[in-house]
């Protein structure tokens, strides 16, 4: 037992002296490591996990990541084709994909982001200055699609000065990674992603583009105002048609309902008159002296009068 345990301890003494020694060193799931032998590299490069052995002192390992690094450029101002400038912020993906080319390459992830940098801005340079603004900006024609679709449904559409894309901010981040793939592998790096993060106007350009906004939201405010006092006069015209109708039709019922009443007043009066034609005369004398005569008034008749006739009758009648 005790010969056991003394050679267990020798062992661990053992591991631990190779470990102090850099004998053996640990890959990492993550990690990938070079050796390098007075500075030259030495075999291929070590990628799977576990104990490793090398040569103490004259030797040594160089660990890189295997897992996707991040890229974040600093924002260029990019003319486009139409002259317009633009401030460019991208963003990428990458990874060490031949551990002993990037060593001798670039040697560290410091340096590789200068290359990076140089390999992804030229190639965003190159992308963006061949294509219109319009085309970095927008990713699709939905704007003139929905616009189409407004239209047909008899909705107004704004007259904005939407121009039709070819090409697309998606299709152009593809482009810059296609052609930044190119010079990638030459340090041992392979790009996975390349993104357009943000894109802002320069103060000159978003000036002229505010300008441009303001002025179409004024000719699209005046074009419904307009339309708007279109459809107003012809609510106001048809409102003052049917009340013409209304009243006319309202004047010929009141009007034939007045005949039909004043016919049948006629009718009263004639057969009341048929049945005693002295008493309705004298009905109707009275009438009139109701009408004509009142506490102020002095009248001046003629003895042979028909307004005299029963005044003097009465006053014959008075006399019996």
């Amino acid at each position: 037992m005790k010969v056991i345990l003394r050679i267990i301890g020798i062992l661990v003494v053992l591991i631990i002296a190779l470990f102090i020694s850099g004998t053996i060193f640990i890959v990492d799931e993550t990690k990938q490591v070079v050796i390098t032998q007075f500075g030259k590299p030495v075999g291929e490069p070590i990628t799977a996990a576990g104990l490793h052995f090398k040569k103490p002192v004259i030797q040594q390992a160089h660990y890189f990541e295997k897992r996707l690094l991040e890229w974040d450029g600093d924002p260029n101002q990019i003319p486009t084709k139409d002259k317009r400038y633009i401030w460019l912020d991208t963003t990428a993906r990458w990874r060490i994909v031949d551990a002993l080319t990037f060593l001798q390459s670039v040697g560290a992830e410091a340096s590789a982001h200068a290359r990076l940098d140089d390999i992804i801005n030229s190639a965003t340079r190159d992308a963006i200055t061949s294509h219109l603004l319009v085309e970095a900006i927008r990713n699709s024609n939905r704007i003139l699609e929905a616009k189409g679709k407004k239209e047909e449904g008899g909705v107004v559409a704004t007259e904005e000065a939407v121009e039709k894309i070819y090409v697309g901010r998606q299709a152009l981040a593809g482009m810059i990674l296609k052609k930044a793939k190119v010079l990638a592998p030459q340090y041992g790096i392979e790009l996975v992603d390349v993104r357009v993060k943000r894109i802002n106007y320069v103060e000159a350009v978003r000036r002229k583009v505010y300008e441009r906004m303001i002025a179409e939201r004024k000719r699209a405010a005046e074009r419904y105002r307009s339309e708007g006092q279109g459809k107003r006069a012809e609510i106001e015209g048809q409102r003052g048609k049917e009340l013409k109708q209304i009243t006319s039709e309202a004047y010929r019922t009141a009007q034939g309902i007045r005949g039909k009443t004043d016919a049948q007043t006629i009718r009263i009066y004639a057969d009341a008159y048929n049945k005693d034609p002295q008493f309705y005369s004298f009905l109707k004398t009275l009438e009139t002296y109701r009408k004509t005569i009142d506490d102020n008034s002095t009248i001046i008749l003629t003895t042979d009068s028909d307004y005299y006739r029963y005044l003097k009758s009465l006053k014959l009648d008075s006399k019996d």
